[in-house]
């Protein structure tokens, strides 16, 4: 490759990127506009200092005790490279997700393989794969949640339907894309060989073939019914544990619905925040939450932008707080953002 077209990707890679953040940034502003709208401010404002906030306290316990399930799940589907213990992974997730929370386009996922990487020396292709599978399972579970929903909550809106049959297509053909994959290792290698063979450079052959090779090693836990079984249950008790998180903050406002509708609410805004969007899911959280408080569970509009931000805060900060200690206890800089997005960068070429 030239220096001039090296250039080029260069400029072109970087304009995309700019051009993605600041889609997300007006994807946010417009989901924010849509929440605001007519709503008097003063008043959602004295909601949220007179709510009781120690209600929060359990919620923040119950969250982590999610955040635990989900490093169980990472330390259960990455066994195949190196048995990791959760107590060692545990601040790795941490990191992963104050970097969602910081940067945008869910940065976080590939910093925590990357930290990974320096840590335990596995490889960032290997992890980033069960880094999918987890978010291919995460979103099944929300589905889920919204189906289970349906025959208690009827009057939910039609848009939010097509959206929610829009995306069970989406995640279920990548499933089976992905368990195919795994199946059928071999048969990915047989056709990737000669393609790589007439369009990959000599110079970069080996380095993507290994990465090509730990990304399919990496799907290895989708190959037994087993461990299948065992990620969906994990998943499920994963999103449980935020559910109830969102039931006790429910507590520190004047107002009270079902947990059934409350998972209903888990479910939507966490599809909704598979949309590109400002750091932290600004917006696309916090409208199709309160949208569903109002139109399904009847509560007043004020109150449930007071409770949605408040929980989107609960959300964010304990995470975020810990996430960053950890970050700077192991010694990292912000650098480190750059050489993971540089690697993440190299995977996308195997991918």
């Amino acid at each position: 490759m030239s220096k001039r077209s090296s250039i080029s990707d260069f400029l072109r890679r970087n304009f995309v990127k700019r051009l993605l953040i600041w889609i997300g940034i007006g994807i946010s502003a417009l989901f924010l506009y849509a929440a605001l709208r007519g709503l008097n401010l003063a008043l959602v404002w004295n909601l949220m200092k007179q709510a009781n906030y120690g209600w929060i306290i359990p919620g923040v316990l119950v969250y982590f005790v999610g955040v635990w399930l989900r490093t169980w799940r990472w330390h259960y589907m990455l066994r195949q490279f190196k048995p990791v213990p959760v107590k060692r992974l545990f601040p790795v997730v941490c990191i992963g997700y104050a970097g969602n929370n910081i940067y945008p386009a869910r940065a976080g996922e590939v910093i925590r393989s990357y930290v990974l990487k320096k840590n335990e020396d596995i490889p960032i292709s290997g992890s980033l794969a069960t880094v999918l599978v987890e978010r291919i399972f995460d979103g099944l579970v929300m589905l889920l949640f919204v189906f289970l929903a349906l025959p208690f909550v009827p009057n939910i809106p039609a848009q939010y339907r097509t959206f929610v049959i829009a995306l069970s297509v989406i995640f279920g053909v990548a499933l089976i894309f992905f368990i195919a994959l795994a199946a059928r290792s071999h048969w990915v290698m047989k056709l990737y060989s000669p393609v790589a063979e007439r369009f990959l450079p000599a110079s970069i052959r080996l380095k993507v073939d290994h990465m090509v090779d730990r990304f399919l090693f990496g799907l290895a836990s989708l190959q037994s019914p087993f461990d299948v079984l065992m990620i969906f249950v994990t998943s499920v008790l994963v999103w449980l544990a935020e559910t109830l998180k969102y039931w006790f903050v429910m507590h520190a406002f004047p107002f009270s619905v079902s947990f059934i509708t409350l998972m209903l609410m888990n479910g939507i805004v966490n599809l909704f925040t598979t949309l590109p969007s400002a750091p932290g899911y600004i917006g696309t959280f916090d409208a199709p939450g309160i949208k569903v408080l109002v139109d399904v569970g009847g509560v007043d509009p004020a109150i449930a932008t007071a409770y949605t931000l408040v929980l989107h805060a609960a959300l964010w900060l304990p995470i975020t707080g810990l996430g960053v200690y950890y970050f700077f206890r192991a010694r990292l800089h912000w650098s480190d953002f750059e050489k993971a997005a540089q690697e993440a960068e190299t995977a996308e070429v195997a991918g």
